[in-house]
């Protein structure tokens, strides 16, 4: 029995960030991690001469005042190297128009969409007003949703005069933005903006909480940005790992958690972790759980009622969206007409694919080869109940049409390829111990966004929860964000009231 101030579950971006920022700050903190290395869904794997990222390809918030970079200040560690994406995407509709490119520079990209979707100016000036307002806010760390009152008067510091007019827009969806501006008919701008937000909210504009869809369409601009990291995504890992141990902190790999329980006798957690047919228990004062809300199912013992309605809240959360992921190499020369580190397009019958192409000399690759990778989202359901014979099957077909779609958009022969691979929602459970293999946080509709979420402080004093799924979302940004904010609720809960970044 292992006696620990605070445990951290989960060693992705969210774990790492809240274990490093609250040991940095002077508590015991001890990391459980099931896998054999950090990083979660922004690891990296290697497959002969070939490093791929796992899930995210990109990264925002290295900017001054980004959120990463004012942890990395924070913490004493340096800011791993990565290069600004300009374009940051670049979107073929495949309707017979020019691609659209996302350009850093926001002056490039008004002309951009002023030349693609003419008549539109009034919805992306209302987009960007929201986008300005939206990360004033955020930039003073507020806490949301709240559950106490020092939770609400946070909440209240961080609102400036331009949140009052933005927070009417609070229920509205992107939908309802293109109809105030008039731009509700524009089929192409809507299939656009279709693309876009299914990749960052898991929405579509009918469903998309205005107040976030519009900040994810100004992520790529300047003063923000979306960059590219050297090397690989485990970089921003690697770098969080360096910081935990200047601070002595614990990191256990390969223990993967089979339940948390309240001792009611001891007033303690009891984490209990099995590694190579071992148990290990650990008792600790506080839980930060950065997995997904819906692993907390299987976790948590119900021990209470509290925890019984707590689980049925959390049976009651929309189902998340599940990826299948095209691992792939290629030599650079045979895609010279790629301008861009990540492109998208739309696909008749796979929907939308993005793809993300490394850069020569950026160690994911050997020099005169690159790899690529493309996605689209899928169901789980469709892949987990599966026999074997049945998905090893399915899983073949779709490598193919995956393949066949990349060949035909970008003229690529099919004996290009040096390297494919494809991952499933399977794949990414057994990798990331996500149920069902899920990716993602909740889509960001209205009913669920913001204030309207799940919040970081449970009903359980003593268990926190931090990810993609609590606010203000997915992305490294998005849960550095929320490690921020439970780090702030943990250090005032123990006597800490005026720390901040």
């Amino acid at each position: 029995m292992k006696k620990r101030e605070i445990v951290v579950v989960g060693a992705g971006i969210a774990g790492l960030t809240s274990a490093a920022i609250l040991s940095k700050l002077g508590f015991s903190v001890t990391i459980i991690e099931s896998h054999y290395q950090s990083g979660g869904c922004a690891g990296t794997f290697k497959r002969q001469k070939y490093i791929f990222d796992v899930g995210a390809t990109q990264v925002a918030g290295l900017e001054v005042e980004g959120i990463h970079r004012k942890i990395f200040d924070f913490l004493e560690i340096p800011v791993p190297d990565a290069s600004i994406l300009d374009p940051a995407c670049v979107v073929d509709l495949n309707d017979g128009s020019r691609a659209i490119h996302i350009w850093y520079e926001e002056e490039s990209w008004i002309k951009e969409r002023d030349l693609q979707f003419p008549g539109s100016q009034k919805f992306w000036q209302l987009c960007a007003f929201i986008h300005k307002s939206n990360w004033k806010f955020a930039n003073n760390n507020p806490v949301m949703p709240i559950r106490n009152l020092w939770d609400f008067s946070q909440l209240v510091k961080a609102l400036t005069p331009i949140n009052f007019l933005s927070g009417l827009l609070i229920k509205s969806s992107m939908f309802d933005l293109l109809k105030l501006c008039g731009c509700h008919k524009d089929k192409r701008l809507i299939k656009f903006l279709n693309l876009q937000l299914k990749l960052y909210s898991q929405e579509d504009i009918y469903n998309t909480a205005a107040l976030y869809g519009s900040t994810v369409l100004h992520m790529g601009q300047h003063p923000r940005g979306l960059f590219h990291l050297q090397h690989s995504m485990q970089a921003l890992s690697n770098a969080l790992e360096d910081s935990l141990k200047q601070t002595e902190a614990e990191i256990v790999f390969g223990q993967k958690v089979q339940s948390i329980k309240f001792d009611n006798l001891k007033k303690y957690w009891k984490v209990s972790a099995s590694s190579n047919k071992k148990t290990n228990e650990y008792l600790t004062k506080e839980i930060v759980y950065t997995l997904p809300p819906q692993s907390l199912l299987q976790h948590l013992d119900e021990n209470s009622e509290t925890i019984k309605q707590y689980k049925s809240q959390i049976k009651s959360l929309p189902k998340p969206n599940g990826a299948l992921v095209l691992y792939s190499a290629i030599e650079r020369k045979k895609i010279n007409q790629f301008t861009a580190n990540h492109y998208q397009f739309s696909h008749q019958e796979l929907g939308s694919l993005f793809i993300s192409i490394s850069n020569n000399g950026d160690g994911r690759a050997p020099l005169g080869q690159v790899t690529l990778i493309a996605s689209i989202f899928t169901q789980t359901n469709d892949w987990i109940d599966l026999d074997k014979s049945s998905y090893l099957k399915k899983k073949e077909e779709f490598l193919l049409k995956i393949s066949k779609a990349i060949e035909i958009q970008f003229a690529i022969s099919s004996d290009d390829w040096l390297h494919r691979e494809l991952a499933t929602p399977l794949g990414f459970q057994r990798w990331t111990n996500r149920p069902n293999g899920i990716v993602g946080g909740l889509g960001q509709n209205p009913k669920i966004f913001g204030l309207f979420g799940i919040a970081s402080r449970t009903p359980m004093q003593g268990l926190w929860l931090c990810g993609d799924s609590i606010y203000p979302g997915e992305g490294t940004a998005g849960v550095s964000q929320s490690a921020l904010m439970v780090s702030r609720q943990i250090a005032s809960a123990n006597g800490l009231n005026n720390f901040t970044i």
